[in-house]
């Protein structure tokens, strides 16, 4: 003897089949931000040290504002430099993150920066402009 499908049945059904979608694509983003970082012009990056990381123009706290940061030294030769960023906790995602690569001398002073708007699923590319003093 054949049982009757109920509605509430079947609203159970659609709900674990939506549950499980939802946390598939979750479970499918990236675990971090890969993207280059390339000079003016298309010139080799000079010699120093790149330090990138993920900023929050909307946080006003400066200490809080950087919300994970990488560092990479710069041999001179290079006319691209790849990177990777752990990705934020998506609580506190907001959609004005943006990308900054400042390259500095040994002594600390900025030599070229760049920035760039972090776009989900789009490619990451910095350019860096010399600093004019």
């Amino acid at each position: 003897m054949k049982h009757p499908t109920d509605r509430r049945t079947v609203l159970m059904t659609v709900a674990a089949a939506a549950v499980a979608a939802v946390a598939g694509s979750v479970a499918a983003q990236p675990a971090d931000v890969r993207g280059t970082v390339t000079f003016e012009s298309g010139a080799a990056i000079p010699q120093g040290q790149l330090k990138i990381y993920l900023e929050d123009p909307a946080v006003r706290d400066n200490a809080r504002r950087r919300i994970t940061q990488t560092s990479i030294k710069s041999d001179g030769g290079s006319k691209t430099i790849t990177f990777s960023l752990s990705s934020p906790a998506s609580s506190t995602t907001s959609p004005e993150l943006r990308i900054v690569a400042r390259l500095e001398r040994a002594d600390g002073w900025l030599l070229a920066r760049g920035s760039t708007q972090l776009e989900p699923g789009s490619p990451v590319n910095v350019t860096l402009n010399t600093v004019v003093y």
